[in-house]
């Protein structure tokens, strides 16, 4: 039973212009000052959505993105900033990049945060996607195995350091501690300091490749998983939802289907449908300029792909529209009724979900934002929180 609402914020700062007509991703340079718009753009977010009845505010950690698309370089240092701006929602961690980590000054951070803010800030980990990004760290991208070794290993010494009082770790990438003599003995083990005030720990991951490895790893440390929203995109993928539920079960837990996940769902609000998508279209097209040369569009081929960053192919080039992501479900569009209807059909296909994501996608102005999460909380949310007899808050 769906009972609680997120959102997924990536961090885009407003655009001057949007969709397929405008400015090329690469041919956009913005300044220090609109740049740094992030901020305050997040805090506006934050403050609706704790005044209205939201569970947790989701960002995503970026790097290095002078475009303007993804500018939180820091998750934890703005959650702990948010929570103390806010009284109720949660912050979450969608995601701190393991690659672009010492998994001990992560953990040191989380830990520092989650006693800062009174256990308000979600954990959560993912491998990055961005080449610029993790390669300019000095970890692998290009070679997605060396990548996944890298942040399994890191992850496990997280969760030791969490876990343990004390602990140690020899492994390909690490050895700590090393072995040297300290105030007179020889170094065993160490310990985190400080260790989170609430444990274990709940950690989330993105389910996007959808591996057997990357699902049997999940299931084996207890990470729950989000599927859709930011880049990836958005619905509930069958596949991947019983394959997830089956990992589970491998290791012994028992669940219902779409237990331990989260569905990012990107949604417009109109009084119409067709009202709505001509709303999105601009955002949608902002969107898949971004990310489908990323991968996360599929069924592009390559001359497609190159033609999203020309805007005099861009329009010939038979890319997907908004209204074919509407009839498949991934983008949400419509007056609230029909809005509630096909989440209900989401709950009654997956009764064992309890959290939706409803984003807006990159290229969404502030005040769109915020329009769309006031409308979705007054107009949408009722529906499912009277289920449980828990209206959604009303303040101002």
């Amino acid at each position: 039973m769906i009972t609680k609402f997120g959102t997924l914020f990536a961090g885009h700062v407003d655009f001057d212009d949007i969709g397929f007509d405008a400015t090329p991703v690469n041919d956009r340079w913005l300044s220090d000052e609109k740049l740094a718009t992030v901020f305050e753009k997040s805090e506006a977010i934050a403050k609706l959505m704790d005044r209205t009845g939201y569970d947790t505010f989701w960002m995503a950690e970026h790097h290095f993105q002078r475009e303007g698309y993804e500018c939180i370089p820091n998750l934890i240092l703005l959650g702990v900033h948010l929570a103390h701006l806010t009284k109720n929602i949660k912050i979450g961690c969608g995601f701190n990049v393991g690659p672009m980590w010492h998994p001990l000054r992560l953990a040191e951070d989380f830990a520092t945060a989650d006693i800062l803010t009174d256990g308000r800030l979600v954990f959560g980990l993912g491998r990055g996607y961005h080449t610029r990004e993790v390669e300019s760290f000095g970890a692998p991208m290009l070679d997605g195995d060396a990548n996944r070794d890298l942040f399994e290993e890191q992850t496990e010494i997280m969760f030791k350091a969490f876990n343990q009082e004390s602990f140690s770790h020899r492994g390909k990438h690490y050895t700590i501690p090393p072995q040297v003599p300290y105030r007179g003995y020889d170094l065993k083990e160490i310990t985190l300091v400080p260790r989170p005030k609430y444990l274990p720990v709940e950690t989330w991951q993105p389910i996007v490749s959808a591996s057997q490895r990357g699902l049997d790893f999940m299931a084996k440390h207890g990470i729950k998983g989000i599927i859709g929203g930011g880049a990836a995109p958005g619905g509930a993928q069958d596949k991947v939802i019983r394959a997830y539920r089956q990992a589970l079960a491998d290791h012994g837990k028992e669940t219902e289907l779409g237990e331990d996940l989260l569905f990012g769902i990107s949604f417009h609000i109109a009084d119409t449908e067709k009202q709505a998508i001509d709303e999105a279209r601009g955002y949608f097209e902002e969107n898949m300029k971004m990310f489908g040369p990323l991968g996360f569009v599929r069924g592009l081929s390559d001359d497609q792909i190159s033609a999203l960053g020309d805007p005099r192919r861009i329009r010939s080039a038979g890319l997907p529209t908004l209204e074919e992501a509407v009839e498949a479900g991934s983008w949400l569009c419509g007056p609230p009724d029909l809005i509630i209807e096909k989440l209900m059909t989401t709950q009654e296909n997956y009764p064992g979900l309890q959290q939706v994501n409803m984003g807006n996608a990159v290229g969404t102005p502030q005040s769109v934002i915020l329009e769309q999460l006031q409308r979705f909380s007054e107009e949408v949310m009722p529906a499912f929180t009277s289920q449980v007899g828990e209206p959604a808050l009303a303040d101002d």
